[in-house]
């Protein structure tokens, strides 16, 4: 059996993440992956930078992992009823690496969403959106099931695992249906 590579882009940069902890939980689920993050700490989207120096390294290295990843997890916390800004500009530097989001790393890449809030609606608009911000970039997004964690202080327990047999089941679901796209 070949090890599948998927690559984990969490739309929060803080080190106890709940989304970074349900990336590493979908992962886990997923079994017989290599599993990578992505980084976000990228520099603010600037067309002048783009024309006066290229494309950042750390952008390429992005573009990169994504180009080899079998599959990519894209995990979004909500702020605002929004996705965060973060993963937004990664999304904008990334639409810039091949000239165009259509042209990105993401065309055709099987990509599934995640999102794990503290409110009780789990993240549900950030998905939304986050799917409208996908649309130029073409990837093969998985419509469901729709992983969707709310009231994280109380969905993990010490070990950082997903707790509650909904939402376990649920991301099951996902893991599944993401390594059928990539088996395909």
């Amino acid at each position: 059996m070949t090890t599948h590579k998927l690559l984990g882009i969490s739309g929060s940069l803080r080190a106890e993440s709940y989304n970074s902890k349900l990336l590493a939980e979908a992962a886990r689920h997923y079994a017989d992956a290599e599993y990578a993050t992505g980084d976000l700490r990228l520099p603010l989207y600037d067309g002048d930078i783009e024309v006066s120096s290229g494309i950042p390294p750390e952008v390429r290295k992005l573009a990169d992992q994504i180009a080899a990843a079998d599959a990519v997890l894209i995990a979004t916390p909500e702020y605002n009823k929004a996705i965060s800004g973060v993963l937004k500009n990664a999304l904008d530097w990334v639409s810039r690496v091949n000239g165009g989001a259509g042209n990105s790393p993401l065309n055709g890449k099987p990509v599934a969403i995640l999102s794990a809030t503290a409110g009780r609606a789990g993240g549900e608009r950030a998905q939304m959106m986050l799917r409208w911000c996908l649309l130029p970039f073409q990837p093969d997004l998985l419509q469901g099931p729709e992983v969707l964690v709310a009231q994280t202080h109380t969905q993990f327990d010490d070990n950082h695992q997903l707790t509650g047999d909904l939402n376990i089941e649920t991301l099951n679901g996902l893991m599944t249906a993401l390594k059928a796209k990539v088996t395909g």
